[in-house]
């Protein structure tokens, strides 16, 4: 039986880049992979097969260059090794779908590896936030053993190479399946991956390479900062393994709310209590902000809601120039205990205003003239 074209395979143009060519091989791989093909076993693995010839061809610059040139007849035998790419032997294209399919085991290195990141929570205050602040905080860490300067050997000494893996840190076997013989590799048991082996361990240590400390960092805090705020410091967090680069610590911040003050974005929030007097007649009073107190005149005959605003007594912005906005809004507070002059002046209020006395009033006022007849 004719073999298909792998481009037809694939289901790309000839003129298809590598990633387009790894995208649809991807797709078509999990699609017809033995394990979730829902259809017979005996065509899973007879288009998984094909589909991974195709992609060991295409994905391959020399392969793929033949190919185009002289289609299947330069798969024969010619260069491609043994059934037209490489009898899997090699691993070839199919690295992939091991990575895919079984998370990439067996592909391990034992190169440097860049340490993990670290998370820290830092609590501020409402106005530590708005105008940034300085602190030194602690962090607990793994850092380069400095004893071994992160061999892991006692001084004087040094790893040698392993000499069941010869350095790689890894061990390879074969294995017979139904698309062919695959090698495969494992972490090496005497090394554990490292491709060393320590004969003599550090004292400091104790052959890990690494030790754990608690660091103080100094932190800047920028201003305009708000909750869930997040700052990464470079460099900050576990040391690497291996002579790889330190992982980054990542501070995020925390804001205790504050007894008067809200936030709204960059707009600074509050309340304030007037009298019946000021919110009738009218005045000029000291408001509380960020920076001190600042006058605030409030205009006769203002209601309870009403809504002042302070410009540029707000939170700074924290990527740019200048600030948010404070907004003032008044509530008129109603007196609870009046005595008889101050409910007669009220009386006499009313009538001028031409509203009618309340009738507790006017009830009050009868018992009262009630009292003193008797």
């Amino acid at each position: 039986m004719a073999k298909r074209d792998y481009y037809e395979v694939l289901g790309v143009a000839r003129g298809a880049s590598a990633d387009e060519i790894k995208k649809a091989y991807r797709k078509l791989a999990r699609q017809y992979h033995p394990d979730v093909y829902d259809g017979p076993k005996e065509e899973a693995e007879a288009k998984f097969k094909e589909i991974a010839e195709a992609y060991a061809v295409l994905s391959d610059e020399n392969k793929r260059a033949a190919y185009d040139q002289y289609g299947h007849a330069a798969t024969d035998g010619q260069g491609f090794g043994a059934g037209g790419f490489g009898g899997f032997g090699d691993m070839g294209g199919l690295g992939d779908i091991f990575d895919m399919f079984f998370g990439g085991m067996g592909r391990q290195r034992n190169g440097p590896q860049k340490g993990n990141d670290l998370r820290f929570n830092l609590e501020l205050s409402f106005k530590e936030a708005a105008f940034g602040v300085e602190k030194d905080i602690q962090v607990p860490r793994t850092e380069t053993c400095d004893t071994c300067a992160g061999s892991g050997s006692a001084p004087g000494s040094r790893p040698i190479t392993c000499g069941t893996c010869h350095g790689s840190g890894q061990v390879q076997y074969a294995a017979n399946t139904p698309f062919g013989r695959i090698v495969q590799s494992r972490t090496c048991d005497k090394c554990h991956g490292t491709g060393k082996i320590i004969e003599k361990p550090c004292p400091t240590c104790r052959g890990a390479g690494q030790i754990r400390k608690t660091k103080t960092i100094h932190v800047k805090i920028p201003a305009g900062v708000d909750e869930g705020s997040r700052l990464r410091l470079s460099g900050e967090g576990e040391a690497g393994i291996r002579g790889g680069p330190p992982g980054d610590l990542y501070v995020y911040i925390m804001v205790r709310p504050h007894k008067f003050f809200r936030r709204e974005g960059n707009e600074v929030v509050c309340d304030i209590d007037l009298s019946f007097v000021q919110a009738a007649l009218g005045d000029v009073i000291e408001v509380p902000t960020l920076d001190g107190t600042a006058a605030l005149k409030i205009p006769e005959g203002t209601q309870t809601g009403t809504i002042f605003r302070i410009k540029d007594k707000g939170i700074p912005y924290l990527h740019g120039t200048g600030r948010g906005d404070q907004h003032v809004r008044v509530k008129v507070v109603t007196p609870t205990k009046l005595n008889d002059k101050q409910k007669e002046l009220l009386k006499e209020f009313a009538r001028l205003s031409g509203d009618k006395v309340p009738k507790a009033q006017e009830k009050n006022i009868f018992e009262k003239m009630k009292n003193a007849f008797k």
